[in-house]
């Protein structure tokens, strides 16, 4: 499965979003912008995509109150190991109260992986990151202590998390 990714005014997608309505499509917007995602088994009808593959994802993909995008650069050298914990997570996120979705992205381009989470609304998702399952989740790996030799780099750079809510459809 693949994500793609198209940024733009909250109009222009929208119209997109309507011209498409067998596809599998979520209308996000925050401040800044409007987001189009697009989940799909092929290529996408965008023109110019961010791409992504899908490897992992629990819940469904659809309209969230609330979503999520955790950008985390990581190193070529870091790439199977940081996909590895994820597959192995702990502190599973879907038995969270107000989870609908999970979506971890692996980038066809760049080295910024996306975490993609959708919550029922914001409080769902400030809650659980309150939570014990999500300082279970980004607790170090099982046996590693603070004196053991450093782990290789996996980072490429400071993560930061974008947020945009359920685009208001009714204007």
């Amino acid at each position: 499965m693949f994500m793609y990714f198209t940024s733009g005014t909250y109009d222009f997608l929208k119209n997109i979003k309507e011209k498409h309505t067998n596809e599998q499509l979520v209308l996000l917007e925050n401040e800044n912008n409007a987001l189009l995602i697009h989940e799909s088994s092929g290529s996408t009808f965008f023109s110019a995509p961010r791409s992504y593959e899908i490897f992992e994802s629990a819940g469904e993909f659809s309209e969230p109150g609330f979503a999520v995008l955790n950008n985390i650069p990581v190193t070529d050298e870091g790439r199977p190991l940081f996909e590895y914990r994820f597959k192995n997570r702990k502190g599973k996120i879907e038995n969270e109260p107000g989870f609908i979705g999970l979506r971890v992205l692996r980038p066809q381009k760049d080295h910024t992986y996306i975490v993609l989470t959708f919550w029922k609304d914001e409080k769902s998702f400030n809650n659980w990151q309150n939570s014990n399952s999500f300082k279970q989740a980004h607790s170090k790996p099982d046996g590693q202590k603070e004196e053991q030799s450093k782990p290789p780099q996996i980072f490429a750079g400071a993560s930061y998390i974008t947020k945009y809510y359920r685009a208001n459809e009714d204007e």
